[in-house]
């Protein structure tokens, strides 16, 4: 029988020789594990198009170098979501300097992401978007809560920034969300919407477009009556079941199998 990681062995159960799933890759140089972040980035910008989760020019999602991991790969300012290529994407330190590319790097983008990479050296990538069911939900000031299994994966797993002071402008308010963030997969911003990190791109993008899933569903349940709630010890089985590290970024690949087969153009 073939082993498996108990993130998945708990989901098909033992394999028999010879039968596999896709695993999380491994690199013999930084430059292929560079040029694969960079296309699993292209992919996730290309899946916040076909989700419509862009709003205007605001949204970004980075992704650590990993040759230099105090800088990170992110979309070009005013950049359809639909239309990045791996060969688009700018890299750019904590301090603001633009390392590689040659077009401008969104402000907000910067002071969030660097302050979150910078506290979160566990935080391989960073996924943020004004998604409509996000930014509604973010409007509560609440958060998410255990109504059903996909939304267990955020349970006591989240945190929320409540101190909304418009357009993130200034590094020090990148530190409060990052503070708010503090060890979790993901951070409600009050009346601004959702932030999710992860080990991947595949996982940080995962656990975005779940997010924004579940906040539809409680918004939905909540019109309808009164959400019955899981209780906590089942939430933090279930949680454990499908929200780790591995979880979110298996989840992803069928996202990714699709994406890639439509939009070949994003590896350019």
């Amino acid at each position: 029988m073939s082993t498996l990681p108990p993130a998945l062995a708990a989901a098909v159960g033992p394999l028999p020789e010879g039968v596999t799933l896709p695993l999380p890759p491994t690199f013999e140089t930084v430059e292929e594990e560079r040029r694969y972040r960079k296309e699993q980035l292209a992919a996730g910008f290309r899946l916040f198009g076909r989700f419509g989760f862009s709003e205007g020019v605001a949204g970004h999602i980075t992704v650590r170098d990993p040759e230099n991991p105090d800088a990170f790969w992110v979309n070009p300012f005013g950049m359809s979501f639909s239309q990045i290529k791996a060969s688009d994407l700018i890299l750019v330190d904590h301090e603001g300097t633009v390392l590689s590319g040659n077009r401008p790097v969104n402000r907000a983008a910067f002071v969030i992401h660097s302050q979150v990479h910078a506290a979160r050296p566990d935080a391989v990538a960073a996924a943020h978007s004004h998604s409509l069911h996000g930014k509604a939900f973010s409007s509560l000031g609440i958060p998410l809560a255990p109504i059903t299994q996909d939304a267990c994966a955020f349970f006591e797993d989240h945190g929320i920034y409540d101190d909304y002071r418009g357009v993130v402008n200034e590094l020090d308010e990148g530190k409060r969300v990052a503070k708010a963030l503090a060890g979790h997969k993901a951070v409600i911003l009050k009346n601004h919407g959702l932030l999710t990190v992860g080990q991947s791109v595949a996982e940080a993008v995962w656990w975005f477009v779940t997010m924004e899933r579940s906040c539809q569903a409680q918004l939905l349940a909540m019109a309808a009556g009164t959400p019955q709630l899981i209780d906590r010890e089942t939430a933090l089985v279930t949680r454990g079941q499908v929200g780790t590290h591995l979880a979110g970024w298996f989840q992803a690949r069928p996202l990714w199998d699709q994406i890639t087969a439509s939009d070949p153009d994003l590896f350019d």
